[in-house]
């Protein structure tokens, strides 16, 4: 079992950067794959990234186009996302999830744990 923490939101201009950690507490933390999602009021949870146990296989969803950076520390159990160039689109809550490793990282119905999220408002 795994709980995970999301901090590091908040409000932000257009243009600016944020860096989100996920902090997990449990056993085997290294045995999960790890992903990030968001949610806007009235939408379908979005897929945003997704790393495998040891961070070095990625994956970014189309609309993140370069800006955005998931990496992760084994040794603190802890998940980040750098998020630059933030755009007002950009505002929603993010989440962490872990799942064991399996097909569709991208299906936030594959994850088997979550974080509570946290809010990004991209404003001027």
């Amino acid at each position: 079992q795994l709980q995970l923490v999301e901090s590091g939101g908040g409000l932000v201009q257009p243009g600016g950067s944020l860096r989100l950690s996920c902090a997990a507490s449990g056993q085997y933390f290294s045995n999960y794959a790890v992903g990030w999602f968001r949610q806007a009021p009235g939408k379908e949870r979005e897929f945003v990234s997704a790393c495998n146990w040891s961070g070095q296989a990625t994956h970014y969803a189309d609309f993140v186009e370069g800006r955005f950076t998931i990496s992760r520390d084994n040794v603190k159990n802890t998940v980040y996302l750098q998020m630059n160039d933030l755009r007002p689109e950009d505002t929603a809550v993010y989440y962490c999830g872990a799942r064991r490793p399996q097909s569709g990282y991208s299906d936030y119905g594959t994850y088997d744990y979550w974080g509570q999220g946290t809010q990004i408002t991209v404003s001027s």
